[in-house]
């Protein structure tokens, strides 16, 4: 039986859909066919079940070693395999679970601007019917959503806070490597081959579909498309565990909602405000780590 022996392991928002379809299209790599397995942390997770969807998000993550094996019965010479599930790095104290279970795998960490980041999560909830507050009185309630046990992906600011997070893995794995959402978007190509180089494969093979993105995030138009492509539902959860999404219809779907794609209001200036409030002193943690924060909003965390 193969495990994994890379993780991508967060954060939410932040690219990890991306990586994960450009590393499989590497022959040397093997990614399972569900993105988002989430075993480590099903535990945790399954108890946060109280916002409008959560409990039909959790009926895909996997819960028994049984299953998660099975994900990778699959696997083949591959020298790499992974598991992209960006709830890992929340959860610190799963570090040392993951490491033994899994023989202390490779550890890749994305993350991005923590109010993009932010502000796109939000708006990941909005496109899916379940988020019906203004992006300040969500984050307002925050701290009511985790009493009332909501899933963590209603923690907007929760999901943006780094540093410490990353210095656990730090402390707990061998070999960690941070790169940033804004890098792998706009500089694509260096940045796969960095991650190739780090996995420990051909750094030369470049993917096919580097020129893809996926869940771009943004505003649309809501209407009766939109509303079947975005909003989940137990026909879709069923497809989903039955007969995980191919490339070919990720792709499809892209090219369809890109018609129905609207401006993105900006986050007004009292949100802004008290977002940079929350995060100033993590990411000024962060530069610490060496980690290229110049593509951050320049007005707050230069």
């Amino acid at each position: 039986m193969s495990l994994p022996n890379f993780i991508v392991s967060g954060f939410p928002k932040c690219g990890s859909t991306a990586l994960h379809y450009y590393l499989n299209e590497h022959p040397e790599i093997f990614m399972p066919k569900q993105k988002e397995l989430h075993f480590f942390t099903s535990h945790i997770l399954g108890l946060q079940n109280q916002g409008k969807g959560d409990k039909e998000i959790k009926k895909t993550q996997i819960k028994t070693q049984e299953d998660y094996n099975k994900c990778y019965n699959n696997v083949k010479d591959e020298i790499a395999i992974g598991d992209a599930s960006p709830s890992y790095i929340n959860y610190p104290s799963e570090f040392k679970n993951i490491k033994t279970k899994l023989n202390n795998p490779k550890v890749i960490i994305l993350l991005r601007d923590p109010i993009k980041r932010a502000h796109s999560n939000y708006l990941h909830l909005v496109r899916a019917h379940r988020e019906t507050l203004s992006f300040y009185d969500a984050l307002i309630k925050e701290e009511k959503r985790k009493e009332l046990s909501y899933s963590d992906f209603w923690y907007y600011t929760f999901n943006s806070l780094y540093f410490d997070k990353i210095k656990e893995a730090k402390n707990v794995f061998d070999e960690v490597l941070i790169i940033t959402q804004e890098e792998l978007s706009k500089n694509t190509e260096i940045t796969i081959k960095k991650v190739f180089q780090f996995l420990e494969v051909d750094s030369d093979f470049k993917p096919s579909n580097l020129d893809k993105r996926y869940n771009p995030g943004g505003t649309y138009k809501s209407n009766f498309i939109t509303k079947i492509i975005f909003k989940d539902n137990s026909f879709k959860t069923a497809i989903k565990k039955s007969f995980p999404i191919p490339v070919w219809l990720k792709h499809l779907k892209q090219r369809i909602i890109k018609k129905f794609k609207v401006e993105t209001p900006e986050i007004d200036i009292k949100t802004e405000t008290y977002l940079s409030e929350v995060f100033k002193d993590d990411v000024n943690k962060i530069k610490t780590l060496n980690v290229d924060v110049s593509k951050w909003n320049s007005k707050y965390f230069q």
